[in-house]
Parts: structure tokens; C-alpha cells; sequence
């Protein structure tokens, strides 16, 4: 590869970088600005005076520390709950031997092949008449279990050669002990993908709890600020700033586990 060519492509990925990252950086910077800064043209990119008792007043005018607890109660349960439940069926789709196992399994991620909008109605009135409607048991209930996480650990653990389960099966260990003792503890770079994709999708969801979370002590933050900018129209920097708090935790979260996202990304297309 040239030198001019090699620029070109640091440039290019200078570019892309630039433009991903821009919002974010106009998100926390107006955040800290004055309602009448938050859109003067042309565009400040550091306002003269920084406001930071926005991120005092975001506490005293909304509910935000009922919405993040919400949210991080529910963002936990239910990526424990993937995790578990979609190790546990990955691994016996790909190391335990039962008829009709590779059909299954094709009906199952075939799933993945189905909007959730075209069965939402049939579901809502499934757990309406459950009585789990309006409380947290309707989020978890419906997000404990996914396809995605089932594919992505299938693809890790076959990986893993059946040789050393063998082994371990010789020796007297049960399939849940396999699972426990030697698939878990070797598959944690696929573990941790998972748990931050789950995460992050659990965090930001709207629709699901916009459905079934009526209640406004049950509400999420993405429903908490929905609800705070309908009240607060006007108030540009404080709504900047309320979202700046609800992507903060996922940015930590992602930049703390991205070097076993990112290995769990490359492992999980491999062979065994």
C-alpha cells in the first residue's frame, strides 16, 4: 500500500470520526449553555459563561434519579437474564446432540426474521390478562429471552473443541457442570459482547415501555425525558442536558468493556 494511499485512508477515517462525534460534542456544549445560546447562528461551539447548574437544576425539576434507577434496574435484570438464558441455550444447540436440535434452532433465529411490531398486540394482550401490564415483570418478561444472544454464543462455543468436553464427560462431569466449570469461564470476551449490546439496547428502548410502564414512578428515562421536554419545551440546555445523562452511563459502560466487545465480535464468527 502507498503512502498517498494510506493518507487517504487516515483522512477518511479522520472525516467519518468527525461527523459521527460532532453531535455528541453540540449535545454536551449546548448542554451547558443558555436557552438563547442553544441554536444562535452562526453556531458557538463553547459558550462564553458554561452553566454548570444545569446539571444541578435537571435534578430539582424533573424525577431523573427515579428515571435512572428505573432504568438501571431494569437494564441489569434483564442483561443478567439474556446472558444466562441465552448462554444456556447456545450451549446445548451446539455441544449437546438431540433430534430435530439443527430445525430448532433455525425456527428460533428465524425469529430474528420477525418485527417485534407485528406481534406487539397479540404480546401486550397476552400479559394484559397475565396482570403484567403497568409493572416491571412485562419488561423483563419480554426481553429475559433473545435469539440474537443464542446465535452469537452458538457461533463462540463451537469454537471450543468437543475433544476437551469429552474429556470433562469421561471424567464424570455433567453437562451443567461443562457449562459452569469450563464453556462460562472460557467464553467470558462472547459473555461480555453480549451483555454490553443487551445493555445498550435495554437502555435506550421506548416503545416497550411506553407500552406496558403506565405509571410514572415505573417510567424509564427515555420516557422520563419525553415527558420533560413536553413540559419544558422552552428549555433547550436542560433537555441537552438530560440527555447527555442518559447516554453518559452507556459511553462509561461501552468504553470500560470494549476491548472484550470487540474481541467477543471477532471470536463469535469462528469455526471449531
Amino acid at each position: 500500500m502507498s503512502r498517498v494511499t494510506r493518507l487517504l485512508g487516515y483522512l477518511a477515517l479522520v472525516v467519518a470520526s468527525v461527523a459521527v462525534l460532532l453531535p455528541f460534542y453540540w449535545m454536551v456544549v449546548s448542554s451547558l449553555k443558555t436557552n438563547n445560546e442553544v441554536f444562535t447562528v452562526p453556531v458557538k461551539w463553547w459558550p462564553e459563561s458554561p452553566q454548570w447548574h444545569n446539571y444541578l437544576d435537571i435534578w430539582t425539576r424533573s424525577d431523573m434519579t427515579r428515571w435512572l434507577g428505573n432504568t438501571v434496574l431494569l437494564s441489569v435484570v434483564v442483561t443478567l437474564l439474556q446472558v444466562l438464558t441465552g448462554s444456556f441455550a447456545a450451549y446445548g444447540f451446539a455441544k449437546v446432540r438431540f433430534p430435530g436440535r439443527d430445525l430448532l434452532f433455525l425456527a428460533y433465529i428465524g425469529t430474528l426474521a420477525v418485527p417485534w411490531q407485528s406481534y406487539m398486540i397479540p404480546q401486550f394482550v397476552l400479559l394484559s390478562k397475565m396482570h403484567l401490564s403497568d409493572t416491571r415483570w412485562s419488561i423483563i418478561a419480554i426481553q429475559a429471552f433473545g435469539a440474537l444472544g443464542v446465535f452469537l454464543m452458538k457461533q463462540f462455543y463451537e469454537s471450543i473443541p468437543d475433544e476437551l468436553l469429552d474429556a470433562a464427560r469421561i471424567d464424570g462431569m455433567s453437562e451443567y457442570g461443562i457449562y459452569r466449570r469450563i464453556m462460562l469461564p472460557l467464553s467470558t470476551p462472547a459473555l461480555a459482547s453480549l451483555a454490553l449490546i443487551t445493555l445498550v439496547n435495554t437502555w435506550n428502548d421506548f416503545l416497550g415501555p411506553l407500552l406496558y410502564l403506565r405509571s410514572s414512578d415505573l417510567w424509564t428515562i427515555q420516557l422520563g425525558l419525553r415527558t420533560f421536554i413536553s413540559q419544558y419545551s422552552a428549555e433547550y440546555a436542560l433537555i441537552m442536558t438530560g440527555s447527555v445523562l442518559s447516554v453518559l452511563p452507556i459511553v462509561v459502560i461501552f468504553l470500560l468493556g470494549q476491548r472484550y466487545f470487540v474481541e467477543g465480535v471477532a471470536t463469535t464468527g469462528l469455526k471449531g
